[in-house]
């Protein structure tokens, strides 16, 4: 499969990691200062891509073609640059690096971790079969949305609105006020601090443009029409214990 470089998430939040890139691949004299392991010999995180959770031919409103190219270049791509990341961050000498380089990397770290995890809900989020909420989602649901109905409205607009641009629209557990919330995202550093998120929409165009062109809001439809609530149910569960 011919790789297709994500061209929005790279080009908004993607460019201080290749000019980090270049700086380190030509400048030796910052190379230099930088020990080759971290203080006491602590070994960088390492990331595993998880696999596909279901059959991509087999997402109604989805095509195998974007599903592949969005998991094998924007998913696994954030994983790979991730690793990257904290081995060029483990190596570092915070004490001697200019800031400039510590503020690209920690920045892009960010930006590929947070992709990572989004992208992950918004996978398993994903199923063959209609579905709904379960007992437990579908009355908090209820509860924080008054019905729904109203919770689908809302998810909804607010994906259409952000066709055209970028972003994500999640599903999000706010353990700070014990209630869910649909929160906004226009790219990967921007979420609720502390929140939880239990279902993904990504709105980048490389989650649509291949099958819908420019009509992202049919995009936003399927999504919805696709959503494997088991997941859902799953993370909802998990979190609102805590």
């Amino acid at each position: 499969m011919t790789i297709e470089l994500e061209r929005r998430a790279f080009v908004q939040s993607g460019a201080a990691l290749a000019a980090g890139a270049a700086f380190a691949a030509t400048t030796h004299s910052v190379a230099a200062q930088t020990p080759t392991a971290a203080p006491g010999g602590a070994k960088p995180m390492t990331y595993s891509v998880k696999p596909l959770p279901f059959d991509p031919t087999k997402i109604k409103g989805l095509s195998e073609k974007i599903l592949v190219s969005h998991y094998e270049n924007n998913y696994t791509g954030a994983v790979k640059r991730l690793n990257a990341i904290t081995e060029q961050l483990a190596g570092l000498d915070y004490a001697k690096a200019p800031g400039f380089l510590i503020n690209g990397l920690k920045r892009e770290e960010l930006i590929a971790t947070n992709s990572m995890i989004l992208h992950e809900v918004y996978f398993a989020g994903l199923g063959s079969e209609e579905s709904r909420p379960g007992p437990a989602l579908a009355d908090a649901l209820a509860r924080d949305f008054g019905t729904f109905d109203w919770w689908r409205a809302q998810f909804v607009a607010m994906g259409k609105a952000e066709g055209g641009g970028s972003g994500w629209v999640l599903l999000t557990w706010d353990p700070r006020n014990k209630r869910l919330v649909n929160a906004w995202a226009a790219d990967h550093t921007t979420t609720l601090a502390a929140g939880q998120p239990i279902l993904a929409l990504d709105m980048y165009e490389h989650a649509y443009q291949m099958d819908y062109g420019a009509k992202a809001g049919d995009y936003v439809e399927a999504f919805v029409q696709a959503i494997r609530w088991a997941n859902a149910d799953s993370l909802y569960a998990q979190h609102a214990r805590s």
